[in-house]
């Protein structure tokens, strides 16, 4: 089975319309469209890039999602408040929280997300990942083999 990179282009002109929930809508008529770019080979995870118009509404996340603001802007409402955000901003959402989200006119996002497991599926990932790089039979990242788990002079936050 031979592993393929990906390039897409997260261009929105032939999305199909994906609805909100009419229970989640709380102002409004957003409309939202979306497209899968990519999935994972473990089918775990997947990226897409997905737009809204103006609305209010409420969001509950099943799955981990980490975006990126491509264009436009939001207004999410989280636990301490509610914060804008725009292009080039990224947040993540884990799965099983909420928010609301408040689109003025516009926005669009390219979307990461990840079915979570339990976290003893999550340790034997990482063994079986880290019993492949000892035998040789995976490589890591140049990039990651330098980067620590935690920076030794961090401040707490």
């Amino acid at each position: 089975m031979s592993i393929s990179t990906v390039i897409a282009v997260a261009d929105t002109t032939d999305l199909p319309p994906t609805p909100i929930s009419p229970d989640w809508v709380l102002e409004g008529m957003p409309e939202t469209r979306s497209q899968e770019l990519a999935r994972s080979h473990d089918l775990t995870s997947f990226a897409m890039v997905w737009d809204c118009t103006a609305g209010r509404f409420k969001w509950h996340y099943n799955k981990d999602e980490t975006l990126v603001v491509l264009s436009g802007e939001a207004f999410i409402t989280i636990d301490n408040g509610e914060r804008r955000i725009g292009p080039g901003d990224v947040v993540f959402f884990p799965a099983g929280s909420s928010s609301t989200w408040r689109v003025p006119k516009y926005i669009k996002k390219v979307a990461f997300l990840r079915h979570t497991m339990p976290r003893p599926c999550g340790f034997g990932v990482l063994a079986w990942n880290k019993f492949l790089r000892i035998v040789g039979l995976a490589g890591s990242s140049p990039s990651m083999a330098a980067v620590p788990l935690k920076p030794e002079n961090a401040s707490a936050r």
